[in-house]
């Protein structure tokens, strides 16, 4: 009997990081002369500077490519302007001109950040601050200088709130939690947790992104304040989609994204991050799907993706498949698994088109805009699943001749398309992915049989072995043989023909056929097949026009002509 398997385990897998014995931070070269240059820049000896951020990664003996600098008594706008100068003017360094990012506490950013970039770092500047509330509202009424103690109290994690000294080059734990906690793999916050997230809603997701980072794991009390129906509220009202899409983003990109989509199930932010407008949400063609699909999708491409981690023992995936997939890749492998419950709905937009619901949360949810492709990727990605749905060579699902009919498969644009980073073994993968989930799983349970998910997986794998044994893998960019220039004349002089038009892509469709059909012949022997396809009229050089489709009257002609000009 197969075993089945569970994409809701009873409890959630962190696979912590390794924590070093003896936590301590050795600088590079490149960081000591960074700090001398904080502590030496004329007229700012006296303001004591810190790093936020940064002594994390540098505990754990990753590199820092952001840095935040604290400063006890000085603007971060002030510091950062003669920061640059000196760097610029005496060191005679490449730096970016200061950023500043304005405070906007309706949005909970309450602290003015100055920015530069120096050497491929990227550099915050803010000032140690202490905040006063009113009685009825979590929005600063004053804003001073504070300790660094006031200052830590305020970040959004204990491990978060370590500083590292850049005058005595020590480490410093304020809230006497952060070095422990950070040992013992703990994410938990400096202040009560709901005090903490009301402060910045944002810190929830930011914990949920940390914890899956290093594998830590969030208190109760935390979990607790998460689920909180007001921190959720101010969640939804008050933080811009920018920031929480920037949040999902580095998710999906980042170690763990499986853990981040189970720990945002859990503490049921699921329907907050993918928030749809309620003018969009009202045309869905129909209702998302359980949460448990993105969690049973993100699983088993986990499981292929990391044999190590694997829910349950296959077969190894087929290096083609593999070949094509990178760190952006793979994240969209993830933000579709992510946007699984959407797939197969539509929603009306503004122009009344019909348009797939996967875009309206890519661009309304998580405003990603044109990230990593997520936008024209991503729904590609589920259409080209359905073309490669279960491609089986032993089963001859494609038409004579076999390498004719793969090749176009694969150069179908929404299968494989350079343009917006889409490999065709990414589609595969997906495919096969998506065919396990969808034929496998039980409707009322989130569960996969062994036996079956490998015979998924050694169909997908004998496809990639025909595609490599038909020799397509160069074929799928290959361009036609025949009119590669942009006007296509090649083929109008092949053809005698008065000139080109719409009938000259189908003829290159044709001739792209033939190339697949005889690989590696000259094309002089294409040009002598496509003469007598003419003759034999299976070609034809006229424009046919849809009979629904009216004849342009000479009017209508100038109108379109002059609003093109204008």
């Amino acid at each position: 009997m197969s075993r089945s398997v569970s994409f809701r385990p009873t409890h959630i897998e962190r696979n912590p990081v390794p924590i070093p014995d003896h936590l301590d931070i050795c600088l590079t070269d490149v960081e000591h002369n960074y700090v001398s240059s904080w502590t030496t820049a004329p007229n700012t000896s006296q303001k004591m500077a810190y790093t936020l951020l940064a002594a994390l990664q540098e505990l754990l003996g990753s590199d820092s490519h952001d840095i935040d600098i604290a400063l006890e008594n000085m603007t971060g706008e002030a510091f950062a302007l003669k920061f640059t100068e000196f760097v610029g003017r005496l060191k005679h360094l490449p730096v970016k001109s200061v950023a500043v990012v304005k405070s906007n506490p309706g949005q909970s950013k309450h602290l003015e950040t100055a920015k530069t970039t120096v050497l491929g770092l990227d550099l915050d500047f803010v000032n140690l601050r202490d905040e006063a509330y009113a009685a009825d509202s979590r929005i600063p009424t004053k804003m001073t200088f504070g300790t660094p103690l006031q200052d830590a109290l305020r970040r959004d994690m204990t491990i978060n709130s370590l500083f590292y000294n850049v005058h005595t080059r020590s480490i410093e734990d304020h809230c006497d939690k952060g070095l422990d906690d950070l040992k013992n793999g703990i994410i938990r916050t400096p202040l009560p947790p709901k005090q903490t997230f009301l402060d910045d809603s944002l810190r929830v997701i930011r914990c949920v992104r940390f914890a899956s980072r290093f594998g830590f794991e969030l208190v109760p009390e935390l979990q607790d304040s998460a689920r909180d129906s007001e921190i959720q509220v101010a969640l939804l009202q008050k933080i811009s989609r920018e920031r929480i899409g920037e949040e999902l983003d580095k998710m999906m990109g980042g170690r763990n994204p499986l853990m981040s989509l189970r720990l945002l199930d859990t503490l049921c932010l699921f329907p907050l991050v993918f928030h749809i407008p309620p003018a969009v949400a009202s045309t869905l063609s129909s209702q998302p799907s359980s949460v448990s699909l993105a969690i049973a999708a993100a699983s088993i491409l986990q499981t292929l993706l990391q044999p190590d981690v694997a829910l349950f023992p296959h077969p190894p995936v087929h290096p083609l498949i593999l070949s094509g997939l990178s760190s952006s890749s793979t994240s969209r492998l993830y933000m579709a698994c992510a946007l699984t419950p959407y797939g197969g709905i539509t929603y009306v937009d503004e122009k009344k088109r019909q348009r797939p619901a996967l875009e309206a949360v890519i661009r309304e949810s998580l405003k990603f805009g044109t990230k990593n492709h997520y936008l024209d990727g991503i729904p590609a990605l589920f259409l080209a699943s359905e073309l490669l749905t279960w491609p089986d060579v032993d089963g001859d699902p494609f038409n004579a001749p076999e390498r004719v009919a793969i090749g176009q498969l694969l150069r179908n644009n929404v299968v494989h398309n350079a343009l917006i980073g889409a490999h065709w073994t990414h589609h595969n993968f997906d495919g096969m992915k998506l065919f396990t989930l969808i034929t496998l799983r039980s409707p009322e349970k989130a569960w996969v049989t062994v036996d079956a998910a490998a015979k998924v997986i050694e169909t997908y794998n004998r496809f990639a072995s025909r595609v490599e044994e038909l020799g397509l893998q160069e074929d799928v960019d290959a361009k036609p043989i025949l009119d590669v220039s942009p006007r296509r004349t090649e083929i109008v002089r092949i053809l005698d023909a008065p000139k080109p038009g719409q009938w000259t892509g189908k003829v290159l469709g044709e001739v792209v056929k033939w190339q697949l059909g005889h690989p590696g012949e000259p094309k002089e022997e294409c040009e002598v097949w496509l003469k007598a396809e003419l003759a034999a009229g299976r070609i034809s050089m006229e424009d046919v026009r849809p009979d629904n489709e009216k004849r342009p009257k000479s009017g209508d002609k100038e109108a379109a002509v002059k609003k093109r000009r204008k």
